[in-house]
């Protein structure tokens, strides 16, 4: 499962929010990452048929030059009432060495589109906080370039790694980390659940 909280940010509080984060992190860095939408290449009929497809996700770190792809997927946020505090979902992952857009393309899947995520990433304890703008792509060439000034920052709050629910490690404990990086924020950033 993915346990996760969710804000977003003008350009003004970029600083204050950034330096918060910093304080009450182990590590820090910079990110820029490319992200790859694809769909099964019958969703419109799956779509038609009241199904909603199994949408697939790749993900690049570009600013590691050797970094492979991963390959993603979610499945629908658990309902609010079992949990009412964070974004839970199903998640799957794997690390893909070589071309995964083609394996992707031999799974049955055809890119729907693409972005590409600049900004910061700490880590604390299980979680990995991912503040980052949206650049836009370039139709002719399909490479990004840089976000307008006043794009709007986007923070996600969630488990660097799928978790399980088990009596050892229940998911409960995973939102009450989340939660207290949303203590933490409170009066600079509001983060909340999301249905996705």
């Amino acid at each position: 499962y993915e346990v996760a909280l969710f804000g977003e940010f003008f350009s003004k509080d970029l600083k204050a929010i950034r330096e918060r984060f910093g304080l009450h992190s182990e590590a820090a860095q910079a990110m820029h990452c490319r992200e790859i939408l694809l769909e099964p290449l019958d969703a419109k009929s799956q779509r038609d048929s009241g199904v909603d497809p199994i949408m697939l996700r790749a993900r690049k770190e570009l600013l590691e030059p050797n970094a492979g792809w991963a390959l993603y997927s979610y499945s629908k946020p658990e309902p609010t009432k079992l949990y009412s505090d964070a974004t839970v979902r199903p998640w799957a992952t794997v690390q893909v060495i070589g071309d995964a857009l083609s394996f992707a393309s031999a799974m049955g899947y055809v890119r729907r589109s693409q972005i590409y995520k600049r900004g910061y990433s700490f880590r604390r304890g299980p979680l990995v906080i991912q503040m980052f703008q949206q650049e836009q792509v370039d139709p002719k060439t399909q490479k990004p370039s840089p976000a307008h000034a006043d794009t709007l920052w986007e923070v996600e709050v969630k488990n660097a790694q799928p978790a399980r629910n088990t009596q050892e490690r229940p998911l409960t404990a995973l939102i009450q980390e989340v939660l207290k990086v949303q203590e933490l924020m409170k009066g600079l950033l509001d983060l909340r659940r999301q249905d996705l």
